[in-house]
């Protein structure tokens, strides 16, 4: 469960930005909400939407999760001393175009809040801290902070975390995180943090996923049957998947490739498993007719490929953050994929929806609660500002939140202007 993001310098990102999912006192929605376990965590929203103009920078938050989530997973396990970070600071300003990106989140794992972030150039991590609060009660396990002056890192390791620490130490490169380092080296105490971003967080850009993991899932009866309830419930007639698993031979490639080029691919892919999909429809005499997957619509193809990792979602309690929820999908497929996560019943785990979208229909007080609402604003100096819809103060149940956003009252609407034509 992710309570809080804060991000600085990373892309149109300049200033600090915080996104929270905390729940604000107002009554309303309440099946929108939930109250987490973790003792000294505030009661959390199961989503949170975030609009905004084209290139205002609502992508950049997603991007930039992304960017951590794979950092915390990799830095210490794929790069090697050397290694550039990908991360990209604010590139329209002197004063922040060769400064440090800083990324935090504040989390739940395993029913204890935590608080982690680092800060980072391409070359080096510049700092690394993490707080845990078992019991409610801050708890310091470590800071470690680069002195430019002594060109090496100060470390201050709280008297809560246990373990091998000189030699996690010892052994954490400039390019990597302590975090990621301790748990390769066998940290069971931090292995819940990092658990979280590798397998509590999902992330995923405007493409999706594509259909391999719901494909899958369809390998086995049970989980098929709940492919195919999702797709029903969503209005798609699809009476049946047939899925075959397949591996990459020599087939798959042109006569003329060369020998060693064919070879150095298959080597790369012997390990991977691809499935061919087909779904099945009746026609008008009760018969079953088969499809190729690449027949169906972009919207189908792109629900089924959610399918899976919306009903995993679900039933493990992750949290997804998704840019363009609407691409391809019709708004009340929108709104029955958000509604799912608002569900008690289809989601009992807590789950986490978090979006960004244009689609303005289901920007309604009957969908989302007023702090579930967020937008993005590209200010004049083209950085990005993040706010909640509560910082109107819009009237409880009463005031069309479509109509004031469309008519400009919240801002993070494109800034349209005269086309001036050319004369021959």
């Amino acid at each position: 469960m992710i309570i809080e993001l804060v991000v600085e310098n990373y892309r149109s990102i300049k200033e600090k930005q915080s996104f929270s999912l905390a729940k604000s006192s107002s009554i309303e929605l309440e099946n929108n909400s939930f109250i987490p376990t973790a003792s000294g965590s505030p009661a959390l929203l199961n989503s949170a939407a975030i609009y905004g103009a084209n290139a205002a920078g609502k992508s950049n938050f997603v991007r930039a999760l992304a960017t951590m989530q794979s950092i915390v997973v990799d830095s210490a396990r794929e790069s090697k001393r050397g290694d550039k970070l990908k991360v990209t600071p604010f590139k329209l300003s002197e004063s922040t175009c060769n400064s440090p990106t800083e990324f935090e989140v504040v989390f739940i794992a395993d029913n204890v809040k935590y608080q982690y972030g680092f800060s980072t150039t391409r070359e080096r991590v510049l700092e690394e801290w993490l707080f845990a609060f078992p019991n409610g009660k801050p708890q310091r396990w470590f800071i470690r902070a680069f002195d430019k002056e002594l060109g090496d890192y100060a470390w201050n390791f709280g008297s809560f975390l246990t373990g091998k620490k000189q030699l996690w130490k010892d052994s954490t490169r400039a390019n990597s995180l302590f975090l990621s380092t301790s748990v390769m080296l066998n940290s069971e105490q931090l292995k819940p943090v990092y658990d979280w971003f590798n397998n509590t967080l999902k992330t995923t850009d405007i493409s999706g996923w594509n259909s391999a993991y719901t494909a899958s899932l369809c390998m086995d009866a049970e989980n098929k049957k709940e492919v195919l309830n999702f797709l029903k419930a969503a209005d798609l007639d699809i009476e049946d998947i047939i899925v075959k698993s397949k591996t990459v031979d020599s087939s798959y490639f042109p006569e003329n490739m060369p020998l060693s080029i064919k070879d150095k691919i298959l080597e790369e892919l012997s390990d991977e498993e691809f499935y061919e999909v087909k779904t099945v429809h009746t026609n008008d005499s009760g018969n079953k007719v088969p499809f190729d997957f690449e027949d169906e619509s972009d919207g189908t193809q792109k629900l089924f490929s959610f399918a899976g990792p919306w009903i995993d979602s679900l039933k493990k309690g992750k949290v997804l953050f998704i840019d363009e929820l609407h691409d391809s999908l019709h708004p009340t497929i929108v709104r029955f994929l958000v509604n799912l996560f608002h569900d008690k019943k289809s989601n009992q785990n807590n789950a986490q929806l978090i979006f960004t979208t244009h689609e303005t229909s289901i920007l309604d007080q009957k969908v989302f609660r007023r702090d579930q609402v967020w937008f993005c604003n590209k200010e004049k100096d083209q950085s990005t500002s993040l706010y909640s819809l509560t910082d109107f103060s819009p009237r409880k149940g009463v005031e069309n939140l479509e109509k004031s956003y469309l008519s400009g009252r919240y801002g993070a609407l494109p800034l349209i202007s005269k086309l001036d034509y050319l004369e021959d």
